[in-house]
């Protein structure tokens, strides 16, 4: 099995470089990172200018791009050899709830299953993570599962989130469902040193759904919470609605 790694913290970042290591027990990698943090930038591909690569001494081969652009440009040429699964991470904080719409973790394994293959996104639910190998651990049993029996069709995209603990604490993994947080803390207003304004987006807002059987919940109890998710944003219960609201009269 070979296996394409990416992420959104950049080609320097610790989660990177344990999960590749830790992935090699059981694959042959390829790692193609962006030569920057890319937090938030969710599915955004590089389309006015080119985009420089470079390969290091180490074999990652870092991209002047986003995360999809380091995907989308290793399983559409850049890489001659067959590639047969994606894994995005080991990224540095949760990816929950709303947080799957911003994350260039998610876009990454996401830009991978567009292009036809298996993909898991893998995140510690800490900024500053202390477990990285908890999470390497749990992507390297995952892909192992999907090594053996792949059960998913071919629009889910496995999201996976690891609490900050020791393996020998974690209570198993859960499947579950996104919550969704409450709205954002306000922008935070600044001046630069010529008086003019700036802006730093404001921290994300607390769980507002933590249901049971939502990811947050399962983290908070010490669980590894593993989301199918898709990218069809279709309301499809809600579109005879809309042919219906379309057809009265104005």
């Amino acid at each position: 099995m070979r296996i394409l790694i990416s992420n959104d913290d950049g080609y320097m970042a610790p989660g990177l470089h344990i999960l590749a290591d830790t992935l090699r027990q059981i694959a042959d990698i390829i790692v193609v990172a962006p030569d920057r943090d890319y937090s938030g930038a969710s599915h955004s591909l590089s389309l006015t200018q080119p985009i420089r690569t470079s390969r290091l001494d180490n074999g990652i081969i870092r991209v002047e791009g986003t995360p999809t652009d380091c995907v989308h440009l290793a399983l559409t040429g850049m890489i001659p050899e067959p590639i047969d699964m994606v894994v995005s991470g080991i990224n540095a904080g949760a990816n929950m709830g709303d947080d799957v719409l911003y994350s260039g973790t998610v876009a990454a394994a996401t830009e991978g299953r567009y292009l036809g293959l298996p993909a898991l996104a893998i995140s510690m639910a800490t900024h500053n993570p202390r477990h990285n190998a908890t999470a390497a651990r749990i992507a390297r049993e995952l892909v192992h599962r999907i090594q053996q029996r792949n059960p998913f069709n071919s629009s889910t995209i496995l999201n996976v989130n690891v609490p900050d603990i020791p393996y020998t604490d974690l209570k198993g993994l859960r499947s579950t469902r996104l919550g969704y947080r409450h709205r954002a803390e306000p922008v935070i207003h600044a001046t630069d040193p010529r008086g003019r304004p700036l802006y730093w987006i404001g921290a994300a807002g607390d769980a507002a759904d933590d249901g049971a059987d939502t990811d947050f919940a399962a983290v908070a109890s010490h669980y590894v919470s593993v989301t199918p998710i898709q990218v069809d944003l279709t309301q499809h219960a809600a579109r005879q609605t809309v042919a219906d609201w379309l057809h009265q009269p104005t």
